[in-house]
Formats: structure tokens, C-alpha cells, sequence
């Protein structure tokens, strides 16, 4: 398995408009971040996760020719509004997306020209696959939900083999951490240091990357509050990264 991260930012994206402070200022790569988006490539599927703002971007700074499905974590605008993009991944065929019932009501509300009878040409042709929190396949590629809560919002994250990916979250019932036993890598989020209203801080992603004991973990939609990519790196555990755009974890290169 291969991930690239192609955001790894939160819904403001680093750097933040008008703000000057040393992140935004900062003419590290490592520290300019789009908004929150993986693509996981998988027995020769490219599995994405999110569809943001900054979508279009993603798929050029990556070189991605392909997607074969797509799976949202929840309804945020930062999640799901680049979903129109898909269309030029439309042109012979539907793309998959797998998304939760209400998620499915707010898509077909956004963007209602992709699911008329009669679509004109050119538009996404999106398939749209309403899920609960059973496993699925995406083909033939089994995917477990897990049950997250974004404050109040019940949202999903995703374990695709080994490894699981999640976004957005303040916190996890214990009855859903247990599907997170034996996972090899933990992709989670920190927004940054301080408490926020539905957000994780780092020293809560520790907790729960400690919790999990994966071999690796990996931290995600990261303000500009979290601090510069080089320093703040280094205060951190053996086996936890921060990701950054761009960054490629091949599984098979790690693990052998």
C-alpha cells in the first residue's frame, strides 16, 4: 500500500489569509499545507479520501491520473467541496463515492446538476454509495468505518488493512478504538497545542497514539497554531511524524 498525502492542513490551510505570523511566513515546503486529503493506492486502485477545496491542486502538485473511488469523512465544506473536480476522473465511466446517508443529502443538495435524470455533458458522474458502519468493499478492498465524534458531530474515519486514517476528531468511543487493534500505522489528527471546541490537540493524539501502540503514526490537519514543521518535529516520539504535503508512505518499504 502507498499513501500520499496530498493535504495536511485545517479548513483555513497554511498559510491562513492575512496572517503573518512565522508558520505563514515561512518558506519551509513543509510548512505550507492544503486542506486535509489522502489518496491511498491500493492493489492498483487509487482510493481517495476527502475532496476539498484545494482538490484540483492536489491531483497536479501528484500527478494523479486516476480515481477509483472515494470515501468522505463527514460534511464539512473543507471535505467535500471539490467533489465537482472529479469530473475529468467521469469521462468514460462513474466514480464511487462512499459516504454516510446525510453526507449523501448534502452532496446531492450542493452540486443537484450531477444527479438529474438527464445530466448535461461534462458534469460528475458520481455514484454515490450510502454507508453505515459496517465493513464494505471498495471493489475488492475491504474498508472498516469508525465511529469518531467531531464535537458534536458523529463523523467517520477508516481502516483500510493495516492502516487506519482519521480526521477532524475531538474524540473516539472505546467500543470503536478496538478497530484500531494491530494496525502498523494510525494516521490522526492534532490540530495544535491549545484545547479547541472539536479538534484533538497534539498532547490528545499522543494519548491516543499511545493507547493504539501502532509500529508508526502520522499527524494530520495541523494549524498554523501547531508551530514550524523543523522544530516541532523534533519534540516528538520515534515512531510519530508529522505528515506534510506531498509526503509518500509505501507500506511495503517500511515493513518490507
Amino acid at each position: 500500500m502507498q499513501i500520499n498525502f496530498l493535504g495536511t492542513g485545517t479548513s483555513t490551510g497554511v498559510p491562513e489569509i492575512a496572517c503573518h505570523c512565522e508558520v505563514c511566513s515561512s518558506i519551509d515546503i513543509k510548512d505550507r499545507r492544503l486542506r486535509t486529503s489522502a489518496l491511498f493506492s491500493v492493489n492498483d486502485k487509487n482510493i481517495l479520501i476527502d475532496c476539498g477545496p484545494d482538490f484540483r491542486q492536489q491531483m497536479l502538485n501528484s500527478h494523479t491520473e486516476k480515481v477509483d473511488a472515494v470515501l468522505l469523512t463527514h460534511v464539512h465544506y473543507d471535505h467535500t467541496s471539490g467533489l465537482d473536480e472529479l469530473r475529468v476522473f467521469c469521462r468514460d465511466r462513474s466514480v464511487d463515492v462512499f459516504l454516510e446517508s446525510r453526507v449523501a443529502e448534502a452532496v446531492r443538495a450542493r452540486i443537484p446538476y450531477c444527479f438529474v435524470e438527464h445530466p448535461y455533458p461534462g458534469v460528475a458522474n458520481l455514484n454515490l454509495h450510502e454507508i453505515e458502519t459496517d465493513q464494505f468493499y471498495v471493489q475488492d478492498i475491504p474498508v472498516l468505518p469508525i465511529r469518531v465524534m467531531h464535537y458534536r458531530l458523529p463523523i467517520l474515519g477508516y481502516r483500510i488493512e493495516n492502516v487506519a486514517y482519521i480526521t477532524d476528531m475531538l474524540f473516539m468511543p472505546e467500543e470503536e478504538i478496538i478497530k484500531l487493534n494491530g494496525v502498523d500505522i494510525l494516521i490522526v489528527n492534532a490540530l495544535r497545542h491549545t484545547k479547541h471546541i472539536s479538534h484533538q490537540t497534539l498532547n490528545e493524539a499522543l494519548t491516543l497514539i499511545r493507547k493504539v501502540n501502532p509500529k508508526r503514526a502520522y499527524l494530520i490537519h495541523m494549524s498554523h497554531h501547531m508551530g514550524l514543521h523543523q522544530i516541532e518535529s523534533q519534540k516528538l516520539p520515534q515512531n510519530v511524524f508529522f505528515a506534510y504535503d506531498g509526503l509518500i508512505v509505501d507500506t511495503e518499504n517500511i515493513f518490507g
